[in-house]
């Protein structure tokens, strides 16, 4: 029997989208792009005839009621996730949604209640931790390398005036600044590798939100169980990307440079030592694939019949939660 095709169409269709999601699609397995969106029709139209794409759309609304599409993936911006995310529920897609989930949990919440009653399926983009590198990690402080972890951190910034996204410190239309943008990444992945969730969450922000801006950089300390320490800090106002995740332990040290990156080779560093001396490290290559293509891959496989992915809508309720508390003063 052959394996049916999932026809997707995205929903706001930009440089990232044409770039990273949209090809992501066409090479995952029993995925297929049949449609985007854009706000005008004409540009809609103009862009799917350049990409090769049959449908074009300026409204969701017509979008997710036509009968040739299974699945939406949407990449719009922060505030539309939770409205889109219902509307195509309501109107029996499948959903695959950008990270941040939604601008606050309450929201994530609906997405989640909306496609459960809609019989439809619900994942998040956190597909940091399909990475080779974080899932090797994981596998290290399970097996008790590096003795019982102390502490963690995650890092990830850059300089926000390159990005291509004009909305990015519009607070409601970004919802916050670096903690949604990047932060949750590194919230997601200290979730992952530590295997637990954080009993608290406190955050210092530079400068403090207002109603119209978002913070520009932010310092997150969680506290998981067992007396695990853990920060974040996450900025736009960097000189160049920077993004490294390390996970300290009685017995060594994990350092992972560059841990979100996919479709490369990368590094992970373990460190053991005695006293003021560090030993030898040992350094392990592993190559990332696309994650983008591996998230689409799993999000196919869900959908026709495989199981439920990490990834879905609670994982990132998790994530939002965490991102809810950062942001409450």
């Amino acid at each position: 029997m052959t394996q049916r095709t999932i026809r997707y169409a995205i929903i706001g269709f930009g440089r990232f989208a044409e770039k990273a999601i949209a090809p992501a699609i066409r090479r995952a397995r029993n995925s297929e792009v049949v449609g985007l969106q854009k706000r005008s029709a004409e540009e809609a139209r103009k862009k799917a005839d350049e990409c090769s794409i049959p449908l074009a759309f300026s409204s969701v609304d017509e979008l997710v009621h036509h009968p040739d599409i299974d699945a939406v993936f949407i990449v719009s911006a922060n505030a539309a996730h939770c409205p889109e995310t219902v509307a195509a529920a309501n109107a029996g897609k499948h959903v695959i949604v950008e990270k941040p989930m939604a601008l606050s949990a309450r929201e994530a919440q609906a997405m989640i209640d909306a496609c459960a009653s809609n019989g439809v399926k619900l994942m998040v983009g956190h597909m940091v931790r399909l990475s080779p590198l974080v899932r090797r990690a994981r596998a290290l402080v399970d097996e008790g390398r590096i003795g019982s972890v102390k502490a963690a951190r995650a890092e990830f910034v850059y300089d926000a005036r390159v990005s291509h996204r004009t909305w990015l410190i519009d607070r409601a239309v970004a919802g916050g600044g670096p903690v949604v943008d990047v932060g949750v990444h590194c919230f997601d992945t200290l979730r992952y590798v530590l295997g637990s969730e954080p009993s608290s969450v406190s955050a210092a922000l530079w400068p403090l939100p207002t109603p119209a801006a978002t913070e520009e950089s932010a310092f997150v300390s969680l506290l998981f169980p067992g007396g695990v320490l853990a920060s974040v800090f996450c900025s736009y106002t960097a000189p160049y990307r920077r993004v490294v995740l390390e996970i300290i332990g009685t017995e060594g040290i994990i350092t992972v440079p560059d841990f979100t990156s996919g479709d490369r080779d990368g590094r992970l560093i373990l460190t053991r030592g005695k006293g003021d001396a560090p030993g030898v490290p040992v350094v392990e290559e592993l190559s990332v694939p696309n994650l983008y293509i591996e998230e689409t891959a799993m999000f196919t496989d869900w959908i026709l019949g495989g199981p439920e992915p990490e990834l879905s809508g609670p994982n990132g309720l998790a994530n939002q939660r965490i991102v809810d508390r950062a942001l409450t003063p």
